[in-house]
């Protein structure tokens, strides 16, 4: 327990609680993206294969299209960086928590991949899902990724920036940035103890002209914006 987090949720619960009923009986409820989830950049045989599995955002809120969603734009940006063909599928479901996303790949035909983004965190934070369980969680789930596909790079993406998430009023705005934080301590220290596992991570869209109409999810030009700044990271690291 974080003992600083609880005390301060219990003053502020008073305000806070009544704010995040409200918030989410007003929200704007965006649909996941339609079409197949999963394509290629580039002609003849894909050189890299990557998956994208997680929530809302593997799966696409936000857009209309996967083909505008993360995963493709991350495929495009990467086959655009090495001029080579990259083939991408993602797995993802609006609202899910770390726990359950294992329940369901486990009944899901793996794609042949050579890497994979996990993109978690958002609604274990708004769940107040404890830090330890999350954790557990994450192991299980890149564990059960990696029996899938042995000796594949998996990489956690940061858990999302809640705090600057402007569609949540104040004082939950602060409180479950907060929380996401402590999530995202997770994925770092998860990321530190695995040589095959590691953490990039998540720009923040500070832009209104990047969100979707709910205030709250990427749209077409947040997806390629966070993929654009994933990819480049990704090249960095490479070459140091």
């Amino acid at each position: 327990m974080h003992l600083p987090f609880w005390l301060t949720f219990g003053i502020l619960s008073p305000v806070a609680i009544p704010l995040a009923l409200y918030t989410r009986r007003t929200a704007v409820r965006l649909p996941e993206a339609d079409g197949e989830p999963l394509g290629q950049w580039g002609h003849g045989a894909p050189a890299h294969r990557l998956l994208v599995v997680g929530e809302s955002t593997a799966a696409g809120v936000g857009v209309f299209h996967h083909r505008q969603g993360l995963a493709s734009q991350l495929a495009l940006q990467l086959h655009q960086q090495s001029g080579q063909a990259v083939a991408w599928h993602t797995f993802g479901v609006n609202g899910i928590r770390v726990e359950e996303l294992l329940a369901r790949l486990a009944d899901t035909a793996p794609p042949p991949v050579d890497q994979i983004f996990i993109s978690m965190g958002v609604n274990d934070t708004t769940g107040f899902t404890s830090r330890r369980r999350y954790r557990i969680g994450l192991l299980q789930l890149i564990e059960a990724l990696s029996k899938q596909h042995p000796h594949v790079r998996i990489t956690l993406l940061a858990v999302p920036p809640m705090h600057k998430f402007t569609a949540l009023p104040i004082p939950l705005r602060q409180l479950l940035g907060w929380r996401a934080r402590q999530l995202d301590q997770q994925h770092r220290r998860v990321a530190s103890n695995g040589h095959l596992v590691r953490y990039l991570d998540y720009p923040a869209l500070q832009d209104p002209a990047l969100l979707a109409k709910d205030g709250y999810h990427p749209n077409a030009s947040g997806y390629r914006a966070i993929a654009a700044a994933l990819a480049e990271q990704k090249s960095s690291e490479q070459q140091t």
